[in-house]
Formats: C-alpha cells, sequence, structure tokens
C-alpha cells in the first residue's frame, strides 16, 4: 500500500515544488507532500475540503495543479503589475489577485490577477466565472512554466477569456499578450524590457515591463 493511501477513505498524496527563496538559478527547487481527501478525477466541491496546507491547489479536467505559495519576488512582481493595472483603470473596473474561477465542475484555476467590471465583483462570493474576467494574468515561475505556458492558454481560451498575460521574469521581464480569436488565442504579441508596452484592451496602459522588477 502507498504512502498516504487507504483502501476505505481514499487518500491521496500531492507533491508542490517549493521555490528557491531568492529566486537564483543556482538554487534548485525541493518538494513537500500533503495527503488530500479524496481520488482523481476532483470536483471543484473535493478542493473545498483540502487542508490550508500553504499550497495552491488548481484543477484541470479533474486532475490536480499544485503549486506552493509563490516566492517573495513573485508575489513583488504580482504587487507592482497590480498597481499598474489598477491605477489605468476605469472607475468600472478592478483588479484582484489570486481569485477563485470555475470554468466546470472539474476546472479551477487561481490566476495571478484579473481584470473585472465591478458590477460583476459585486455579485461574486466564493469564485469568479469565466464571464466575469476580461483579462487573466499568470506570473511564470519554476515551478508552473508548462501549465502557464501551455495548459492555462488552452484553458482560458476554451473557458472565453477574451485575453491572457504570461509575464516571463527571466527574460527581463517580457510580457506576451494573448487575445482571443474564435476559439483560441492569436499571439502571443511579446513586449520586451527596456520598451513601452501600449496595451489597449481591456483598457488602455502603457508600461515598460522592466518596471515590474522591484529589487
Amino acid at each position: 500500500m502507498g504512502e498516504g493511501v487507504t483502501p476505505d477513505t481514499e487518500w491521496v498524496t500531492a507533491m508542490a515544488t517549493i521555490e528557491p527563496k531568492t529566486g537564483t538559478a543556482a538554487e534548485e527547487p525541493t518538494t513537500r507532500r500533503t495527503v488530500l481527501p479524496g481520488a482523481p478525477p476532483f470536483t471543484v466541491d473535493d478542493l473545498l475540503k483540502f487542508p490550508d496546507d500553504g499550497n495552491r491547489y488548481e484543477l484541470f479536467n479533474g486532475s490536480l495543479l499544485v503549486s506552493p505559495a509563490p516566492s517573495l519576488r513573485h508575489q513583488d512582481v504580482i504587487y507592482l503589475l497590480h498597481t499598474i493595472l489598477q491605477r489605468a483603470a476605469p472607475s468600472q473596473m478592478r483588479v484582484f489577485t489570486t481569485v477563485n474561477l470555475r470554468a466546470s465542475d472539474k476546472d479551477l484555476f487561481i490566476p495571478d490577477l484579473v481584470v473585472v467590471p465591478i458590477e460583476r465583483a459585486k455579485s461574486v462570493r466564493l469564485m469568479l466565472a469565466p464571464d466575469d474576467v476580461l483579462l487573466a494574468v499568470e506570473v511564470v515561475s519554476p515551478s508552473t512554466r508548462t501549465r502557464d505556458r501551455a495548459t492555462k492558454v488552452a484553458a482560458y481560451a476554451e473557458a472565453g477569456i477574451p485575453l491572457y498575460w504570461r509575464v516571463e521574469l527571466d527574460e527581463g521581464p517580457t510580457v506576451y499578450v494573448y487575445e482571443l480569436d474564435g476559439e483560441s488565442y492569436r499571439g502571443p504579441v511579446p513586449h520586451k524590457p527596456g520598451t513601452t508596452a501600449v496595451i489597449s484592451k481591456p483598457y488602455p496602459v502603457s508600461f515598460d515591463p522592466a518596471d515590474l522588477i522591484g529589487y
């Protein structure tokens, strides 16, 4: 019998990557384990029963996507981009961090940032729906590269989210902008550090991606 698995109660062991504290390339991420109730495929209701252990649990077609709490550098980039987006936002829109986005009973994501009309935000208690979101943003970390570059591109497009930004810290950083065209995203259009990114949707905003690195 495997570790953390019992035939009566059905438990699974989730492994999450722990990011290096300093964010330097020389330091390798480590892992930690958490024993979780239930068995795949999971539902959104299953996730509500998971322990608050510091990991971020998301679902893609019933499969768990597990990642740790973001590093300090990651959080700083989110804070700086949140500030830029919120300052430029019209009065009827708001910018939020790490919200629950329920795409279906077996799909739940936690984007780093979202832009939501304030009237939609007023009616949401626990989870946003894809129709509520005008823009979803993910800041790529070592433990989320594959999902941010591929899995979430497909998932957010399928959910009908009009815009997706992917922030690549190792590229200066570079902001990649995807815009929905039918059932998939076109692009992405890269915005490199040292130049002014002039973006018109979901509202006009201009900034140098280099300004997202605060220290």
